[in-house]
């Protein structure tokens, strides 16, 4: 029989020792008689691999002679230098054709010894199955193990990576003494299976063997391992009952054990009770300062450290680096770096990573590459320390071109770099350098690497390349929580973003527990989706797992409940948030102005900076927002202020929104001013200039800036067309309007909404051209849209165009029957022309239907306050003065010849009561409380919630004349400017 040595995976150098018996036929090998108990027990009860079994196959009977052993020096070489002697005269005597063996020595000590060493020598060269064919080789030679080959063979089955082996061995043993223990328990620690090798220790003292210094040094190193602290401390009870806390093993294992546990405090006192410290216990006590980000602590040890005349090392110093890189402590990592070149310490790999971590850990890229570019041909850790470096301080083009400069080296990347080139590739959107890294780490066997996966699959999901990073994912073997999140990240997207909760749902399915970054990536989703049932069994969830604490998932939970317009929830989970920065103050204030409660946003702002919390851009612009709702013009002119000071006036969001919130308080003069200073405009702003002229009544400016924002070369969008074409319906041009609206589609390939249609309707019944507006509606299939025949309704009611009228109010009662303004203005038309029978018929269908008229109300800002008034209300503390001056107001409007206009009126009662229910209109009553409130030339500002009525209309213009005195009245349609007699709409609205 043949021996395949190749098969047996040794080292040339041994096979040479196992040639001369791997050579003969092997069919009369044997096991000798006279094999000893302990020995024979061994060879039955181990049972060895294949590898080793094809060894011990391969020997003869005939041992390794005394000679061979003795003339093996005792060093590394041992190996390569033993020969077996198979021929040798004194070995062997022929009986006729036979072949007998001598006597065989089985106790020589230097063949034991030797024995000991050959497999001391394959631990150190982590040769397991070279140990084993060793250990066959005893066996078949019938040697009796002393107690130091015994540890031998333990020692070489457990720090070669065969644990369960070693144990065999050791529980074949005759006598297991400390040594033995120890040294089984020491490869377990050496394999990081701190566990185990705990359970070991408990065993052994069981066993009823006494520890010694090195099993309680081994012990603790096993509960650092598995961050034991219970049993740590006990043994540390142990080593000073036993009088081995003062031996620096235990004591530097102590120190270990307590600043890998967070002790800092006992690792401390530990340390300064040692009678001797030497560099290990220095080094665990520095590293646990280290970790904890005590980088002060760090630098006032190392300088107590020196002191003690400590020999300085580059381990020393790059622990304490780590030390000034966690607390971002410049200055201590300077004086190290220079230390370290005063002392003459060679800037190598290992060092020179570390001073790259401290410096981009305290955001010195520069110097971090200057490091990195002292280092002598550095290796893969020094590359992806600096490339690491770049892409966390947001370098990413940088870092792409280390990436190729590293592979020119020929060095290639890890998993470690890898994974930050690919970060890298995600944040310049650069999807072809991305997948080229893709190729690169699957030619290269690392795609399977999970940290490379997950990378992936984020910078996939985040360009947008869901399918891709779909397939990353289904690929992986082996998937944790951070491969789901990497999956969940990208799909917030507006397109892909019912995937969020599927996904979220099978990663439960599977066993996995979401983290915060779980929980906000699906309640982004569940915000694009506006789906708040969803969005409230997450909440659920993240309140079974504790997280409702965590100010990130709180953050996110405030969001999805703001944009979902959920305010009331948004507020309880506002509340409580222990830390409540910038970004979820402003979450909160646009809310409120998104949702139409701008004094709840005011109230917040100012509340925000009670706190303390400066507002930045976005805060203003969105509490902006809010005063243009309500038109707080005097909290607007504050904010104002606050954006020149705080040097925001420059940033566009601001900006626009000033012009917004000047524009819609009815201050058309500043707003210009604003927009005129803007360095930069885009669609945006000029969307609210064009809008804003609009709704002012300034419709050849409107069409003027149109024209001056093409010429400028931005491009229109939706909102743009509906501020032109409304333009041309209050100038009457409806040519103009014509060819506006075609171009909205011919031009600007932008698809016409129902708003665009209904200005165009809109152009055409303010024209009086109801026939071409019906034929419009019929050739665009309008008819089924309420918001076109409230268009045409309006117009009806100023033409007084009965018949079309009529056909415009049926429409609405079986579109929106709801709709109160259907009912007014259907009686309105009625009324003008003295049908007074068809007025009480809509009355009573408007009764009938449980339609009531929104009730109209007006509000004045005045000294900074907000005063609101209803329609026939006399609540306000200044009512009575009110009544005052609308009597005085009365008296003059008869001078001039006013004439009330009660056909507005739709209450069946009395003229004189009709005339009564008209003087106190809700605009009426916030006219005559700012004229008592404010002097000329103040400009007054009223806004109401509904159309202005025309007997309002009349008497705002006829008040401008004999208070000489310019009013501003904002309704829910637009802006009528009433001075000297006259409105900015002409009257006609």
């Amino acid at each position: 029989m043949e021996c395949d040595l190749k098969a047996l995976r040794m080292s040339p150098a041994f096979r040479s020792l196992l040639l001369p018996i791997c050579q003969r036929p092997t069919s009369s090998v044997q096991l000798h008689n006279k094999l000893s108990l302990s020995s024979r027990s061994l060879l039955l009860s181990v049972k060895l691999k294949p590898l080793s079994c094809a060894a011990l196959e391969a020997f003869d009977l005939n041992p390794i002679s005394d000679l061979a052993l003795s003339n093996v020096p005792n060093s590394e070489t041992q190996l390569h230098e033993v020969r077996v002697n198979n021929g040798s005269s004194t070995n062997e005597e022929m009986v006729g054709s036979n072949v007998k063996t001598r006597p065989r020595v089985f106790n020589s000590k230097k063949r034991l010894i030797r024995y000991s060493g050959m497999l001391r020598t394959c631990v150190l060269q982590g040769s397991l199955n070279e140990g084993k064919a060793i250990h066959g080789q005893v066996i078949k030679n019938g040697i009796d193990p002393d107690l130091h080959l015994w540890v031998s063979l333990v020692n070489v089955y457990a720090k070669c990576g065969d644990c369960g082996y070693a144990r065999k061995v050791l529980d074949e043993m005759p006598e297991q003494d400390v040594v033995s223990w120890t040294t089984l328990i020491q490869g377990f620690v050496v394999k990081g299976f701190g566990v185990d090798a705990v359970k070991l220790f408990c065993e052994m003292k069981k066993d009823g063997t006494r520890a010694n210094e090195f099993a309680l040094a081994t012990g603790l190193k096993a509960c650092s391992l598995c961050f034991d602290l219970g049993f740590g401390k006990q043994l540390h009870a142990e080593a000073v009952k036993l009088g081995f806390f003062s031996d620096v093993f235990v004591g530097s294992a102590l120190v270990s054990l307590y600043a890998k546990c967070g002790e800092m405090e006992l690792a401390d006192t530990v340390l300064f009770c040692m009678p001797e410290q030497n560099v290990v216990s220095w080094n665990a006590l520095l590293n646990g300062y280290a970790q904890e980000g005590d980088g002060k602590q760090v630098l006032k040890l190392f300088c107590r450290m020196t002191e003690s005349e400590m020999r300085l090392s580059k381990f020393t110093l790059s622990t304490v680096l780590k030390g000034c890189a966690n607390s971002e402590n410049l200055r201590g990592g300077q004086f190290l770096h220079s230390l370290a070149i005063k002392s003459g310490c060679k800037i190598d790999e290992f060092l020179g990573c570390s001073l790259v971590d401290m410096y981009s850990k305290c955001g010195m890229a520069i110097d971090a590459v200057k490091v990195f570019r002292r280092i002598k041909n550095p290796d893969v850790v020094a590359w992806s320390a600096i490339i690491t470096c770049l892409d966390q301080q947001g370098q990413c083009q940088e870092v792409a071109e280390l990436f190729r400069e590293m592979i020119s080296t020929g060095i290639s990347p890890n998993q470690f770099s890898l994974s930050s080139i690919i970060s890298a590739a995600t944040d310049l959107k650069d999807l072809h350098f991305g997948e080229s890294v893709h190729a690169f780490a699957w030619k290269n066997g690392c795609e399977s690497d999970i940290s490379v996966s997950n990378a992936l699959i984020t910078m996939y999901m985040k360009i947008g390349r869901v399918l891709d990073g779909a397939q990353v994912f289904e690929a992986m073997t082996d998937r944790d929580l951070i491969s789901w999140n990497s999956l969940l990240s990208g799909t917030h997207n507006h397109e892909i973003c019912d995937l969020g909760p599927r996904i979220f749902h099978q990663m439960l399915v599977e066993g996995f527990k979401p983290n915060m970054y779980s929980f906000i990536s699906v309640l982004r989703s569940c915000s694009s989706l506006l789906d708040v049932g969803l969005g409230k069994q997450v909440h659920a969830h993240i309140v079974k797992t504790s997280l409702d604490d965590n100010d990130f998932v709180g953050t996110a939970l405030i969001d999805m409940y703001a944009k979902i317009r959920f305010l009331e929830d948004a507020v309880i989970a506002f509340n409580k948030l222990s830390n409540r920065d910038l970004f979820i103050w402003t979450v909160i204030i646009t809310g409120y102005a998104q949702t139409d409660q701008a004094e709840k946003a005011v109230a917040c702002f100012s509340q925000m900076q009670q706190e303390g919390v400066k507002p930045n851009e976005f805060a203003l612009a969105g509490c902006l927002s809010a005063c243009s709702c309500i038109a707080m013009l005097e909290n607007g002119r504050q904010l104002h202020s606050m954006a020149i000071k705080s040097g925001h006036l420059g940033d566009l969001f601001v900006s626009s929104a000033l012009v917004d919130m000047y524009a819609k308080c009815g201050c058309i003069g500043d707003a210009e001013d604003i927009f005129g200073g803007l360095d930069s405009r885009d669609t945006v702003s000029w969307n609210i200039m064009i809008c804003g002229y609009s709704q002012y009544g300034r419709g050849e400016k409107a069409i003027e800036a149109f024209s001056t924002m093409l010429n400028e070369g931005t491009i229109p969008d939706e909102v743009t067309f509906i501020g032109i074409l409304s333009a041309c319906s209050h100038l009457g041009l409806v040519e103009e309007g014509k060819k506006h609206f075609d171009s909205l589609s011919k031009v600007f390939r932008i698809t016409p909404t129902i708003e665009h249609y209904a200005c165009m309707v809109d152009i055409l019944v303010r024209a009086g051209k109801f026939n071409e507006a019906e034929s419009f509606i019929e050739t665009m299939n309008l008819t089924l849209y309420p918001i076109i025949w409230e268009t045409v309704l309006g117009a009806c009611k100023m033409y007084g165009n009965v018949e079309f009228g009529e056909t415009a109010a049926k429409k609405l009662f079986e579109l929106k029957p709801e709709l109160d303004s259907t009912y007014i203005l259907l009686s309105n038309i009625f009324a003008v022309k003295g049908r007074w029978d068809d007025v009480s018929k809509v009355r009573k269908l408007m009764s009938s239907q449980g339609v009531k008229k929104k009730p109209g109300c007006s509000w004045v800002e005045v000294d900074g306050q907000v005063n609101t008034f209803v329609s026939q209300d006399g609540s306000h503390p200044r009512i009575r003065d009110i009544h005052l001056k609308l009597e005085e107001l009365g008296e003059k409007l008869n001078s001039v010849g006013y004439i009330p206009e009660t056909e507005d009126v739709l209450h069946n009662i009395t003229e004189r009561e009709k005339k009564e229910h008209l003087q106190y209109h809700s605009e009426r009553l916030a006219l005559a409380f700012s004229l008592i409130s404010t002097n000329p030339p103040k400009t007054i500002r009223i806004f109401k919630n509904l159309r202005i009525c025309g007997d309002c209309h009349e008497v705002m213009k006829l008040i401008s004349d004999v208070t000489n005195r310019e009013i501003v009245v904002r309704d829910v349609k637009r802006f009528h400017h009433f001075k000297s007699g006259t409105c900015s709409c002409n009257d006609f609205w």
